[in-house]
């Protein structure tokens, strides 16, 4: 779930201003835990399908539309993150990672098939 960032509180004429601290982020670690960061995560995901792609991934994107997607939004640092997460690339918007862990996932009984 990504939260806004902090900012200075308004304040009235002649009063020194407050500083809020940042909100900040919430991110998905490579435990599957989350955690509290500075800086927004650089992929998105949906924690029931198990799986991660850029943040205008254009199926993400059509899902958040729908309002479906919402509740299952996760965001990850990285992909060495994701992946370690237990994650998948999407084959939409990453489709040579997709590729990727798709052929290192086949099981060697479905290749002779």
């Amino acid at each position: 779930m990504t939260l806004t960032t902090g900012h200075r509180a308004a304040t009235a004429p002649g009063r020194a201003a407050e500083e809020r601290p940042p909100r900040g982020y919430t991110l998905v670690g490579a435990d599957g835990r989350p955690y509290r960061s500075a800086v927004p995560g650089a992929l998105g995901g949906h924690r029931r399908c198990r799986l991660y792609g850029r943040l205008d991934c254009p199926s993400a994107l059509r899902a958040l539309a729908r309002g479906g997607y919402v509740r299952e939004r996760v965001f990850f640092a990285d992909e060495r993150t994701a992946r370690a997460a237990g994650y998948r690339p999407c084959a939409v918007c990453l489709p040579g990672a997709y590729a990727r862990w798709k052929q290192r996932t086949r099981r060697p009984d479905r290749e002779s098939a």
